[in-house]
Formats: structure tokens, C-alpha cells, sequence
């Protein structure tokens, strides 16, 4: 029912995630981050404290992949499961259970993951991890360009109705958390028209949680 990834950006050390499925609200239940620890998507038949489980593990200086084998050690019905982690290393740790629902496969590469179940096909999560890979420019761009790489090799083998993007960058909270939680258009399309208008603002919206009084205008009616 869903495909994502999990990713890091090199330059900037910034942390993501992308996801989606033909699940509602599937970004609210399947998607988390965290500044300078890691990014997680917990899919297919999801256990969302997964994913806070994997951030705390590696937010105590372990990997992405020993946040793995943790999960397999200590949680129950794993076999139900599909769990991609990426640390502040830009180390993966990806778990796919057997019994992860129709067509079902992850991939890798340089600081990406991706997983997905009830694909179209098993080439979904590599094309996802190329169109990561290939494309440069901010980590969110790049998310946006391996989610729609991933839907043109074939995406899930029904048609997608919601769709998430999430990035962490230095401060405690994430600095971009854009959704579609449902649209009979193509969510992944709508979550990408989000980014294009926030983008030029999220800095400024960092800044205003720091230090209002040095915070560019709101540009709104009334403001001076």
C-alpha cells in the first residue's frame, strides 16, 4: 500500500523522509524524523512506535542498522513489517517482513533507502533511490524527485491518495512537515506544489522560533 524513503543530505547534514499510499493521512502514521539522529518510515500494516523506538536507538549513538536488529530482538511481529532507518551518518538499516503485503522489495544507495509494498513492480524502491541519487540541489527537492521517479517506474499497484514529506535540520522540531492526507489527484503532485511555497520561507519560519525580533516581516495586512 506504500513507498517511500528515507534520506540524508550530504552537504548539509540534513535528514528526510517521503512516503506515499493508497492509505489516507499516510505521512501522520509512517513518517519521522529527528535533527542530528536520523529519519524513519514504518509502513505496511503500520506500527507507528516503530518509529520513535528506531530515533531513540539511534539518538544513543547506534546505527541505523543496529536500530534494526534491535527491532528484531525485541518487538513482536516484525514479520508484519516494513522499517527503513537512515542515521546521521547516512548509514541505512532496512527491514522488510515476510509477510509485507503483494509485490514487495527496498533498496539502497548513498545516503538513501527506500522501501514499498503492493507495488506495481520490484523495480519501485531502486528507481526511488536513483531518482535520489541523480537529482542535486536542496533535500527536499530530492525527495520530491525520488517519489516521482518512483510513481513513473510504476509506484503501487493501485492508485496513491495520500503522501508526505518531512525534513529535520539542527533544531528540535522539523523544520518542513508538508502532507496530502487525501486527494483523488496525485498527492505526491500536491505535496510538491506545498514545497514549491514553502521552501523560500522555511528559513524564515526557523528564525521566528529563534529570535522573533530578528525575523524577517510576516508580510501580512498590518505588518510594518
Amino acid at each position: 500500500m506504500t513507498f517511500s524513503l528515507v534520506a540524508r543530505c550530504a552537504q548539509t547534514g540534513m535528514l528526510g523522509t517521503a512516503i506515499a499510499s493508497s492509505s489516507p493521512a499516510v505521512a501522520a502514521r509512517c513518517s519521522y524524523v529527528r535533527a542530528g539522529v536520523g529519519a524513519v518510515s514504518t509502513q505496511n500494516i503500520t506500527d507507528p512506535s516503530l518509529g520513535p523506538v528506531c530515533l531513540n536507538f539511534m539518538g544513543r549513538g547506534n546505527s541505523a542498522l543496529a536500530a534494526i536488529e534491535s527491532l528484531r530482538r525485541e518487538r513482536k511481529h516484525l514479520e508484519y513489517r516494513q522499517v527503513l532507518c537512515i542515521d546521521q551518518s547516512g548509514k541505512t538499516g532496512l527491514h522488510s517482513g515476510t509477510n509485507s503485503l503483494g509485490i514487495w522489495t527496498q533498496a539502497d544507495g548513498v545516503n538513501v533507502a527506500s522501501g514499498g509494498n503492493l507495488l506495481a513492480n520490484e523495480d519501485v524502491p531502486q528507481a526511488i533511490v536513483e531518482g535520489f541519487v541523480s537529482t542535486e540541489g536542496h533535500l527536499g527537492d530530492r525527495l520530491i524527485a525520488a517519489m516521482r521517479a518512483g510513481l513513473a517506474a510504476g509506484g503501487e499497484a493501485g492508485a496513491v491518495h495520500s503522501a508526505g514529506m518531512k525534513i529535520a535540520d539542527e533544531v528540535s522540531w522539523p523544520v518542513a512537515d508538508l502532507r496530502c492526507d487525501w486527494t483523488t489527484d496525485c498527492p505526491i503532485e500536491t505535496v510538491a506544489i506545498a514545497w514549491d511555497v514553502y521552501k523560500p520561507q522555511l528559513e524564515a519560519y526557523v528564525q521566528r522560533a529563534l529570535d522573533p525580533s530578528a525575523a524577517p516581516s510576516y508580510g501580512v495586512p498590518g505588518d510594518e
